[in-house]
């Protein structure tokens, strides 16, 4: 049976009619307030293919990024896109139900299976369970059933084996120590992974390597006597040439620039400047010293070997032994000539093929090639990829036992969402848990960033959250859907913690916010807080202004009083001071003050006595109603946006095609999002609990004031049209607060001029 927090498990078998008299008979059940069908036997499995695509909660969804095993995401994803759709998923039903004997096993979510699991009438079934028991074998273990344990590791099941079926032979495929030895001299060149974890080769490594052997033989048989001017120190002598060929290039062109005009003889020459500005040891300056010419340039351009620079001279004397060990001189067209004698030797360099089997060396090159054993590990290779069935068989039982496992639980993320909807159960798109503002909610979606214009059409309150760990150096965004308690203390940028499934915390900071209602308790007391809010702004801003103007007002004042010279005008200035103060005024305005504490007394008395006269009941009906007249509209939209609370758009922004509307209402919702509790406590301190009583008294004070108010002005509205108060004696109320009122302004007038005589005296 399927779960439903929302509503109840009701069966909806389909309706047979002329055009679907033989369809399977479907069972369905009302789940997140919609129609579903129910997966509860092997025989809705294997009848999935039959489902009306218009029928599946889900129609896409990614293969990665999902709380789930990653290896079952990629077996159901045939095509390898990143999707896994419906035909992928059907065809997966249709494998798993034809290779066992009962489709029922998939229901357990075993990770093993008997050898009487397999069906054995169908091919791909008795091929699996002979592959089952050659894993077993391979393994060394002797029993009826298998698991995942055992197919976890492929290298341990093809570790013994000669052949694997993947086309790589390893010394371990040779039958004998000879061939073993060239395979694993092939394999120090270019080499593959074979199944059992072992370096081996291919039939293309072996193809390769002989056609470099022989590649190289036949350069190497290219090299005759003329092409080795100075016999085996040929390629000694070249290097030792290469190593002076600049410098002695360079000493040339001074020569030949002295020969041209002798006016640069001292410019081409050895600076002796430099040389005297080298402090120190001259013998650690070589590098500085190396720079000057090689030798004294001279107009007949010959190089004295014994007079050369310090810094040159190992290297000349080593060239000059190797390609002229008599001569005392070089002159450029000597040197010319040695250069050309080595013409042959680079051309036969350059022509060189088969490097990557010149370490074996030339002799053991020769044997190989003499032996010529490729066609004998050709057959090695092709003995080995005769065996690729039975191992990708071996393979496909590890497809097997882990489908067996997952793929039930899978559906019920798919066909169904029906983990989602089990308080025991954590559906496969729901990341973690969040912490923040003292509560916590399960509802966590990994997402790849803020969408609000999707997310606001599943009229959920989300916080987006980009969550990071420095530990494991990992970075995600998430969107986090609170479903119960307030929203006066979430706002962007607050920091939270996160877990994921594994337990793994993260820190996570707000970085948007999708507003939406969370509860009817958090709607009816929007409309008190958002006037309480827009009060205490006004309050704030008024009191900014007057504190603006004061200190303006003191800054001018005090300003002025500096620029007063009191020295010969002291009589004027305080004259002066003495005439802005008018107490007339001052007594008007106490009359004022007066007379509006006396009004807000009388209107005071006259809410006391009207409500002295109601009974309580009615008294409480008309606070009721008006508290309903103020939360009413606000908690209908509430009421409303609650009811279609949808998953389904929050799904979408991360990649899934949902097909059905998924709600989560307010039942629902309370279990996903947890608030903190905390027990009643015993002891309270004394101050805390007379703070506490006060502000409960002014609450309700100011409460009970404002509903009297408010009743107040509805009996006003509603005596002229002709509805009868229920204040009995309203009307009396009124008249006398109204006579009282008029006493009240007839002594203030009659003081007033009084007042006035004292100030002016």
């Amino acid at each position: 049976m399927i779960a439903d927090k929302n509503n109840k498990n009701v069966n909806i078998p389909i309706m047979k009619t002329k055009a679907n008299s033989n369809a399977y008979p479907w069972q369905f059940a009302s789940v997140g307030g919609a129609v579903r069908v129910k997966i509860q036997s092997g025989e809705d499995i294997r009848h999935l293919g039959e489902l009306d695509r218009k029928l599946w909660t889900v129609l896409s969804c990614p293969a990665a990024g999902l709380e789930f095993d990653t290896k079952t995401l990629q077996l159901i994803d045939v095509d390898g896109d990143g999707k896994i759709r419906v035909d992928e998923v059907i065809k997966t039903a249709q494998w798993l139900t034809r290779v066992l004997k009962n489709a029922d096993e998939l229901l357990k979510e075993s990770d093993t299976l008997d050898f009487g699991a397999f069906n054995t009438e169908d091919p791909d079934g008795a091929r699996l369970l002979a592959s089952a028991r050659q894993i077993l074998k391979n393994l060394g273990l002797e029993k009826n059933e298998i698991g995942l344990e055992d197919t976890a590791d492929n290298v341990k099941i093809f570790a013994n084996t000669q052949f694997n079926g993947d086309g790589i032979i390893t010394p371990a495929s040779a039958g004998d120590e000879a061939t073993a030895k060239l395979i694993e001299t092939i394999a120090g060149i270019a080499s593959a992974t074979d199944r059992s974890g072992v370096a081996g080769i291919t039939a293309e490594h072996i193809e390769a390597f002989y056609a470099a052997c022989a590649a190289y033989a036949e350069w190497q048989a290219a090299g005759t006597k003329e092409v080795f001017p100075f016999g085996d120190n040929t390629a000694a002598a070249l290097s030792a040439v290469n190593a002076v060929k600049d410098k002695m290039a360079d000493f040339f062109m001074r020569c030949k620039l002295i020969s041209f005009d002798e006016a640069v003889a001292g410019a081409v020459d050895v600076n002796v400047d430099k040389i005297a500005a080298i402090d120190g040891n001259l013998a650690s300056a070589a590098p500085e010293i190396g720079l000057q010419p090689l030798a004294k340039p001279n107009a007949k351009g010959v190089l004295e070997l014994k007079a050369v620079n310090p810094a040159w001279k190992a290297a000349i004397d080593a060239m000059a032994a190797l390609v002229a060990p008599k001569a005392t001189k070089l002159t450029e067209e000597e040197w010319a000539e040695i250069l050309g004698k080595f013409a042959p030797y680079t051309a036969w360099l350059d022509a060189k093929k088969g490097g990557e089997v010149e370490a074996l060396g030339l002799d053991a090159v020769k044997a190989i090639l003499k032996e010529d054993q490729k066609a004998a590990l050709l057959e090695l290779v092709a003995k080995d990829k005769a065996e690729e069935a039975n191992a990708l068989s071996i393979e496909e039982v590890d497809k097997l036992l882990r489908l067996n496992k997952y793929f039930y639980r899978f559906l019920n993320n798919y066909v169904v969402l029906a983990d989602f909807y089990d308080t025991s159960k954590l559906a496969m798109f729901q990341a973690g848990r969040l912490y923040i503002d003292q509560r916590s909610t399960d509802l966590c979606i990994k997402v790849s960033g803020p969408s609000p214009e999707i997310s606001s059409l599943s009229g959920m309150y989300i916080l987006y959250c980009a969550c990071t760990s420095e530990k494991l150096g990992k970075s995600f965004n998430i969107a986090a859907v609170l479903t119960d308690g307030d929203v006066d203390g979430l706002r962007e940028g607050k920091n939270a913690v996160f877990y994921d499934r594994d337990g793994n915390d993260y820190t996570a900071k707000v970085i948007a916010i999708v507003d939406n209602p969370i509860s009817i308790r958090q709607a009816f007391w929007a409309p008190y807080k958002k006037v309480a809010r827009m009060i205490n702004d006004k309050i704030d801003k008024s009191a900014a202004e007057k504190n603006e103007k004061s200190m303006a007002g003191l800054t001018s004042a005090t300003d002025n009083a500096t620029s007063v010279k009191l020295e010969g005008e002291g009589k004027e200035a305080a004259s002066a001071i003495t005439s802005t103060f008018d107490i007339a005024k001052f007594a008007g305005i106490f009359a004022a003050i007066g007379m509006a504490i006396g009004f807000i007394g009388q209107f005071l008395v006259a809410l006391a006595k009207g409500i002295a006269a109601v009974k309580f009941w009615v008294l409480l009906l008309i606070i009721l109603g008006i508290m309903l007249l103020i939360s009413g509209p606000s908690m209908f939209i509430a009421w409303r946006k609650l009811r279609k609370r949808d998953l389904g758009p929050v799904l979408n922004a991360n990649g899934w095609a949902v097909n059905a509307a998924s709600l989560v209402r307010v039942k629902f919702g309370k279990t996903l999002t947890s608030l903190a509790k905390y027990p009643k406590l015993t002891a309270v301190d004394p101050e805390a609990r007379k703070a506490r009583n006060r502000r409960r008294f002014w609450t309700w004070f100011c409460g009970i004031l404002i509903a009297g108010a408010v009743a107040v002005w509805l009996l006003n509205i509603l005596e002229p049209i002709g509805i009868k108060s229920p204040l009995p004696c309203y009307k009396e109320v009124v008249e006398e607060v109204a006579q009282e009122e008029t006493v009240a302004q007839e002594e203030v007038v009659e003081e007033a001029p009084a007042v006035e005589e004292t100030a002016q005296e």
